[in-house]
This record gives C-alpha cells, sequence and structure tokens, in this order.
C-alpha cells in the first residue's frame, strides 16, 4: 500500500504574489499587511469620489457665505458658475411651482432658470446637532 503525502496547493498571496506556506486550504493572503493592502486599494476609488463631492460642496457652500457676507442676497446663475459654483450639487432640494429652493449645509436659497436669490443662513441650525452630540456623550 502507497501512501499518499497529504500536500497542499500553495496559492499565491492576491496582493504580493507569494505563495501562502500555511493556513486554512482557502486562504487569500499571506500577512495582515497584504490583505490590509489588498482592500484599502479597492476602496480607495469610493474614497476618492466622495472627497471630491465634499471639496465641491465645500466650495459652493464658501462662495454662498462669501456671498452673504458681502450683503447679497441674489446673483445671476452664470455669474456665480463662472466662480466655481456648482448648481446640481446640494444637500437638499425642493421644487416648488417656480423654482428650487436649495440648501447647501445651513445656507439656503432658491434657485431660478437664471439667478440665486433669498440667500441667506439658517438660524440655530446647530442646536439639534449640538444636543444629540451632547446626549451620545452621556
Amino acid at each position: 500500500m502507497e501512501y499518499k503525502k497529504n500536500q497542499r496547493r500553495m496559492s499565491k498571496c492576491l496582493e504580493c504574489g507569494d505563495k501562502i506556506r500555511y493556513g486554512r486550504k482557502d486562504k487569500k493572503f499571506c500577512c495582515e499587511d497584504c490583505k490590509t493592502k489588498y482592500f484599502n486599494a479597492i476602496a480607495k476609488d469610493g474614497r476618492a469620489y466622495k472627497r471630491r463631492i465634499l471639496n465641491m460642496l465645500s466650495k459652493n457652500y464658501d462662495l454662498l457665505d462669501t456671498l452673504i457676507k458681502a450683503g447679497y442676497e441674489e446673483i445671476d446663475l452664470a455669474d456665480i458658475i463662472a466662480m466655481g459654483f456648482a448648481p446640481d450639487l446640494v444637500t437638499f432640494s425642493h421644487r416648488t411651482r417656480r423654482h428650487d429652493e436649495c440648501r447647501c449645509f445651513d445656507i439656503k436659497y432658491r434657485k431660478s432658470e437664471t439667478r440665486l436669490y433669498e440667500i441667506s443662513k439658517i438660524q440655530n441650525v446647530s442646536l439639534p446637532l449640538q444636543t444629540a452630540i451632547e446626549n451620545e456623550n452621556k
């Protein structure tokens, strides 16, 4: 009777390509570092997309905040777009008969086809958020 050696088919690490010499048969990574690098590379595109969107929202907010501080309550849409405003990026939008009511965090404005108007900050927005943070810390 001939004994067959219980040989394990050596699989390769999905990240670095080294042979996996020990562990379960279905092991996919040679070490924790390779596993982390592999999944970070997969998630990188999603994080970059979110970062771009947040940066654009931040730019919109800064432009609107500058207008409020300068005393403007309305502006031509073409003018603010020329400054770098992205009109389709909002944190809230509601359609009425003639215009869209939009918000960029705590700044609200109405948008028609050619203008932004009634630009103002929403008062006491931070109160519910502050209360939620305080309750969470208890």
